[in-house]
């Protein structure tokens, strides 16, 4: 009789926590390669809304790239936390991922300060560290561990990706054993909608996140299969505000062309075809205060 798959097989969950901008995105596709995946909530496993899966020999590992932490002031930032730690409640292994450069900063700080409160292996992951002293990478390792206890520590850097099969091997040896959670070949299971809004979401905050702090949402409205090959796709950006919606646009349309481009790059790799991408700009005042919205980015909607 065939087996459809390896015998003594692991596969568990990873939760990558860090503040914004750690370098989380960057971690994620270096660990898991071409196997990029944002994938859709599911009951049971986790409440985070990004997923990478990788195989490393017979074990399969799925990271959960929560939202980033930091303190919340908006009913948006207060849901994405509460992902972000469900995300970490429900893993087998809690990965911290520090950017070394920044230490230890106020969001930094305050995840430590929570850590230990999650049960589950810990490990610590210092980032970008071609760009820090030996001597204070080390010291700064030391500082970490007397606070909070952590299984392993890797110092990597995400980008050059040092470090990254280390990492990888490592964590897989941390893994329970069972069935694989997901068939080897599958990318994502999230439908090519969410993928492609949540590139373009990707590209709005890369360039505008100083202006434009999580008070923006994407929404793919058509995704058209064409006699060509090639997918039109029409998404719409919502804002708050028509101050807002200026900057995303910027003088003339350059930001909305230049966020267009890159977006429609990436999408045409995950879509396997050439894309058509149109982006439409509206305000859709108190968005972030619209249950359905939370709905739709997997996010539970926080009450208060």
């Amino acid at each position: 009789m065939e087996q459809s798959e390896p015998t003594n097989t692991k596969a568990g969950f990873v939760a990558l926590i860090g503040a914004p901008n750690a370098g989380k995105s960057t971690l994620l596709n270096a660990l898991v390669g071409s196997k990029v995946s944002i994938v859709s909530r599911k009951v049971q496993t986790t409440r985070a809304l990004v997923r990478g899966i990788a195989m490393e020999g017979d074990t399969q590992i799925v990271f959960v790239d929560t939202p980033g932490i930091f303190k919340p002031k908006r009913r948006l930032d207060r849901a994405m936390v509460t992902s972000a730690w469900g995300g970490a409640g429900d893993a087998d292994v809690v990965a911290l991922l520090l950017d070394v450069r920044k230490g230890v900063d106020e969001e930094a700080g305050a995840i430590l300060d929570k850590l230990p409160e999650l049960k589950q292996p810990k490990v610590l992951i210092l980032n970008k560290i071609d760009l820090i002293e030996r001597s204070k990478l080390l010291e700064m390792a030391a500082k970490l561990n007397e606070k909070v206890p952590f299984a392993h520590t890797f110092m990597i850097s995400a980008l050059n990706g040092d470090g990254i099969n280390t990492l990888r091997s490592q964590l897989a040896a941390m893994m329970p054993a069972g069935p694989w959670l997901y068939p080897e070949d599958q990318i994502s299971d999230a439908p090519l909608r969410m993928l492609a809004a949540e590139i373009t979401r990707e590209k709005i905050y890369e360039r505008l996140h100083e202006e434009l702090p999580y008070q923006s949402t994407v929404e793919t409205d058509q995704w058209q299969q064409r006699p060509d090959g090639s997918v039109r796709i029409e998404q719409t950006v919502f804002v708050e505000r028509d101050s807002q919606r200026k900057i995303v646009l910027g003088k003339g349309g350059q930001t909305i062309k230049a966020i267009g481009q890159a977006a429609r790059k990436e999408i045409a790799e995950i879509a396997e075809a050439p894309v058509h991408l149109f982006i439409f700009v509206k305000v859709r005042e108190n968005w972030s205060d619209d249950p359905e919205r939370y709905r739709e980015m997997g996010l539970e909607f926080p009450k208060g």
